[in-house]
């Protein structure tokens, strides 16, 4: 067997993904709060003030990365949850439920940061906007896919039921990111690409980037947290659980 497929085959045992996840959280973690504490500085210190929006445009190092992992976390939400459904592993399903309160957490942030920042820039707090009504309706899914998974005592009946709720949902993600091409809207256009141009100052972009590691690496140590306290929950009263247990007594 290819040292790849075998190491995918190992992690989705209960023990070994305990011990995996128990090693990788702390380091995520860590990292996470490095590369933010950078991305954070050059945000207040580094980059000079917009010659348009003054210093009201720093916000953007917490509204950027958080949009993006708001969409990113649900469409990895989704993926889990397919190969679940299709395939029956049990650890997908808590990588999938494992997924939605942080991706809630970034999409909530998302909406009040670009609240805040809005005030300045359009002279209110909220508009009905395309951009922010079908992130909006965003965070409405994610809360659904958390109050159906908690709603159903059987965990992996609950995981099905919630998963298929977030592949349904996925179809969303598209029209968020299209919505300021499709539709008139207050909300500016993409200035910042992973692969194309920014129109952006180059001076602006390391702290960003920085800011966009720091969230991605902060999310997998909460996956992995996450995960591994459900993991354990659902795995209770297994020899390992218990051997772990008695261990750390």
């Amino acid at each position: 067997m290819h040292p790849v497929v075998r190491w995918f085959h190992q992690l989705g045992s209960p023990p070994y993904f305990e011990r995996f996840a128990a090693r990788w959280t702390p380091i995520a973690y860590l990292l996470g709060l490095l590369a933010m504490a950078y991305g954070i500085y050059g945000a207040l210190f580094v980059v000079p003030a917009d010659y348009q929006q003054g210093d009201s445009f720093r916000i953007l190092y917490i509204h950027v990365p958080s949009a993006w992992m708001s969409m990113a976390v649900f469409a990895l939400m989704a993926i889990y949850a397919a190969i679940a459904l299709v395939w029956r592993i049990k650890l997908c399903e808590i990588l999938a439920m494992a997924c939605a309160p942080a991706g809630a957490a970034f999409t909530l942030i998302t909406l009040a940061t670009g609240s805040i920042w809005g005030k300045p820039m359009w002279g209110t707090w909220w508009d009905w906007d395309p951009r922010l009504t079908t992130e909006l309706i965003l965070l409405f899914l994610y809360l659904g896919v958390i109050g159906l998974y908690n709603a159903i005592d059987d965990r992996r009946a609950a995981a099905r039921a919630a998963g298929l709720l977030a592949i349904v949902g996925v179809v969303l993600l598209p029209v968020i990111h299209y919505s300021v091409t499709w539709w008139n809207s207050l909300h500016q256009g993409q200035t910042i690409s992973l692969f194309g141009k920014s129109h952006m100052d180059p001076s602006m972009l390391p702290p960003l980037w920085a800011m966009v590691v720091g969230t991605h690496l902060w999310f997998v140590g909460s996956l992995l947290a996450r995960a591994r306290a459900d993991n354990l929950r659902r795995e209770s009263g297994k020899d390992w659980v218990v051997r772990l247990a008695e261990s750390r007594a």
